[in-house]
């Protein structure tokens, strides 16, 4: 068992557990949960670290240079004890380096740290990925948040609704059979910026922009509070829920799931970036309560 950390900055308060470096609360001043109530019926989650790929590599595997090894739907790092490097009454730094375990699956030296910081009513996610090799360093990193819905305000589900913050003409991917990006596209389900949220949306998994063009939303009802969620250094995103279930993920992704029949390369896949040597890179969330 891990011990759970609590911080809180009097409006937010979140607790934060060092398996996964995963958030699994996040209350308002009164209590008041905004995230999953984790029912098992639908999905156990609550907001795993996706790295070091994000979504299904084909047949659960990435290939690097010309060698196969073993790879889980999301990587490895939300099932990873994180060491906690760092805690205060708002603020909490988590970190985890590659291990033999690791390298079985990923070949490569890393650091992987996240910081959760809360400032008034805003809760802010910074993950830096650190190359400490000679060589550099490819990977893939993702968030997972999810969020209530509908959020404990007393509106409807069915009012809920997720606005971006600029146009989003383009087809959307769709998610093949066995979990890999299919080659079809599909149409929009946008209503201008605004995603009216539903059910059947998601009777085919995810959806997934591989190019968006937000760098925030915001979520939930449009008479009461609501969660913007910013992700500035994300270029995917992925929206998902189950049918029927009390969540809805908002997912800032930099990487996706393999393409439909992908074998080459894991450091040539879509979304995967490189870390020079001995450098690192930021990639940030920002979760705010308005209204």
């Amino acid at each position: 068992m891990t011990t759970r950390v609590t911080i809180t900055s009097g409006t937010l308060t979140a607790v934060i557990d060092p398996l996964g470096a995963e958030l699994i609360h996040l209350r308002d001043a009164e209590g008041r949960e905004l995230m999953t109530d984790a029912d098992p019926a639908f999905w156990t989650g609550h907001a795993p670290i996706l790295f070091p790929v994000v979504g299904m590599p084909l047949e659960e595997t990435i290939r690097v240079d010309g060698r196969a090894y073993p790879m889980k739907k999301h990587g490895f790092a939300r099932r990873a004890v994180f060491e906690t490097v760092e805690a205060s009454e708002a603020r909490v730094t988590f970190a985890l380096t590659d291990s033999a375990a690791t390298r079985d699956s990923y070949p490569f030296a890393f650091r992987l740290e996240l910081t959760y910081t809360l400032d008034g009513a805003t809760l802010d996610i910074a993950a830096r990925v650190m190359n400490p090799a000679e060589t550099p360093l490819p990977a893939s990193f993702g968030f997972h948040p999810a969020f209530a819905w509908p959020l404990p305000y007393g509106q409807d589900r069915a009012a809920h609704r997720i606005l971006f913050d600029a146009d989003e003409p383009d087809t959307l991917r769709t998610i093949a059979a066995d979990g890999t990006i299919a080659a079809a596209r599909k149409e929009s389900p946008l209503y201008g910026r605004e995603l009216r949220l539903r059910d059947d949306l998601f009777a085919q998994d995810a959806l997934v922009w591989d190019a968006i063009r937000s760098d925030a939303v915001v979520y939930g009802a449009p008479d009461g509070p609501r969660l913007r969620i910013a992700f500035p250094d994300t270029p995917m995103l992925g929206i998902w829920t189950k049918p029927g279930a009390a969540y809805v993920c908002v997912e800032p992704w930099h990487g996706i799931a393999d393409p439909e029949g992908y074998r080459g390369d894991y450091r040539d896949k879509p979304g995967v970036f490189e870390v020079p040597a001995g450098g690192k890179k930021r990639i940030g969330m920002r979760v705010t309560l308005e209204g």
